[in-house]
Parts: C-alpha cells; structure tokens; sequence
C-alpha cells in the first residue's frame, strides 16, 4: 500500500499504514511486512525493495507473484502461523508469541497480534534479530487495539482494490 492508496482511509487505518511504512524504514535490516489477518488474508504490506534493486547473487532468480514480495510474505506469514499454532496445540505450548526463521540470505519473524492477525517480517541475514523484535514488539503494541473488525474489513477492501 502506497501513500496513494491511503486516500480516503480511516484515520486508524491510515495510522496502521504509516507504523508499518516506519518500521520498514526505522529498523536497520527489515526488506519488507506484512500484516496477515487470522484467515490468511493479506491486510496491510510495505512495498518490496525497488524492482532494480539487484538480488544477491547467490540467491535464486523468482518470478513476482501478483503483488510481489507482499503476497509471498503474506503467504509465509500464514503458513509459519498455522504450522507454529498447531505445534505450540500438540505440545500443550499455549498460545505462540513469536516464530523466527534465519536462512543464508535472509530471516522471517512472525510476531501475534492480539485479535488473531500476524505481523511478518523479512529481514536481510545481517539485521540485529533483538532490535528487529524489539519494534515489531512495539508494532503490535500499538497496532493490537486499532485493529477493529471493522479496520480489518476497510483494510482487506483496500487491498483488494490495489493493483
């Protein structure tokens, strides 16, 4: 969601919007988020680093999905949610926090939000894991009470209207 596609959103939803575009430019490291609603639907996402922005060289050429790097994420975001919920369930665990996965070339961090929602984050191998869950910490914090059922609804319209 660009600053365009903010225009004629609420003001939560616009706040939302902008404590996520300040998390992908504050925190050293983080490439992009998203924010997953509990049914896997995508609701809010930072645009993927600029197309002509090359990949390392060592990582493997993808083709973009329809919305890039954001639906992948979002898709990620989900599947890590489902897989860890039903763990933590087998393991009598309670409810999952936070899910972190580090790989050669980057990581993705799964944090719960207080009404069922997943922020995700993909980060380059290099970031400072505490900082990084330090403020999506501080995201959820401020996103958990905003995030109504009826800003869930405006937010997943939106996206639906995004190209």
């Amino acid at each position: 969601m660009n600053a365009s596609s903010t225009y004629g959103l609420s003001t939560q939803a616009r706040n939302l919007q902008w404590l996520l575009t300040d998390l992908v430019e504050e925190v050293p490291g983080v490439n992009s988020v998203a924010v997953v609603s509990s049914d896997g639907l995508l609701l809010l996402s930072s645009d993927p680093v600029a197309p002509d922005t090359p990949a390392p060289s060592s990582a493997p050429a993808r083709p973009a999905g329809p919305r890039g790097a954001s639906a992948d994420l979002a898709t990620i975001v989900s599947g890590l949610g489902s897989l860890t919920t039903g763990a933590a369930a087998l393991m009598d665990g309670g409810s999952v926090k936070q899910t972190m996965v580090a790989m050669e070339h980057g990581s993705v961090f799964v944090m719960a939000i207080s009404d069922g929602s997943l922020l995700g984050v993909h980060a380059t191998p290099d970031c400072d894991m505490s900082v990084v869950a330090y403020h999506m910490a501080l995201f959820v914090g401020r996103a958990g009470h905003v995030l109504t059922p009826e800003v869930r609804s405006e937010l997943r319209q939106s996206m639906e209207k995004t190209p």
